[in-house]
């Protein structure tokens, strides 16, 4: 986003506000930014922030769907990095209105575009966040779909999501990392789960994502500061037939 723009001032120093506990400034300065937005961009950037400060869930979600609808309409690269976080909100969003079926169908297409996502820490947070929505509304939807009724776009055979986004990591292979990553965070071994983490949590089993969690894991087993049960079971986990 342009720092120049003055609906983006205008969103920045309501996001400074709501850092600060103004909510009331922050909804002030994000409507005036949509009072002023100037096009279909400025008013996505804006809508996405109003989003945040709604008084139910019903208007959370007009607002998620205003941003979303905006950015359909630009439908340029300018907002091609947006679209994670948008159907992440989406989300969310029909979650808070005991719609899981239809939140899932929102994290599966967040899912499909989160490689567009900026990389970084936001990045990771959007995978994090769409790996968590996918597991905890993935029976919800299977039941939907079951019943013969589900939208457009509905799951596949296999575990996969939509676009063959499988939406869990193999379960054996899973639950030994879990173990590994439990007894780091007893004992505070911070450099292993600092490296580990983003790539566990945020695993939405694509190809990219095996090599991020294999390399992140490998990096944790190459500097050789586990114990030996711990070193030989990580090994044992980066060769598996799950992470190739």
């Amino acid at each position: 986003m342009d720092p120049e723009l003055p609906v983006v001032r205008l969103c920045v120093a309501g996001m400074q506000a709501e850092a600060e506990g103004r909510a009331g400034t922050a909804r002030a300065l994000f409507q005036q930014a949509w009072d002023s937005a100037a096009d279909d961009y400025e008013a996505c950037i804006a809508a996405h922030y109003l989003a945040r400060h709604q008084n139910s869930p019903e208007e959370t979600l007009r607002w998620n769907q205003e941003c979303l609808d905006r950015a359909d309409r630009v439908g340029d690269e300018r907002v091609a990095g947006f679209y994670p976080s948008l159907h992440l909100n989406m989300g969310h969003a029909c979650r808070q209105l005991g719609r899981p079926a239809l939140a899932h169908t929102h994290f599966l297409r967040a899912a499909e575009r989160v490689e567009q996502a900026p990389e970084g820490q936001y990045g990771d947070w959007n995978r994090i966040a769409i790996a968590a929505g996918l597991r905890d509304t993935a029976g919800a939807y299977e039941d939907f779909t079951r019943e013969g009724s589900a939208r457009e776009g509905s799951a596949g055979e296999g575990g996969s999501g939509a676009g063959g986004v499988p939406r869990s990591l193999d379960e054996a292979v899973d639950g030994r990392v879990r173990e590994l990553v439990s007894r780091w965070c007893a004992r505070g071994e911070l450099m292993a789960l600092g490296l580990a983490l983003p790539a566990y949590l945020g695993y939405l089993g694509t190809a990219a994502d095996r090599v991020r969690l294999r390399s992140a894991l490998h990096m944790v087993h190459a500097a050789r500061r586990l114990p030996a049960d711990e070193q030989a079971e990580l090994g044992a986990v980066i060769g598996s037939a799950a992470l190739r």
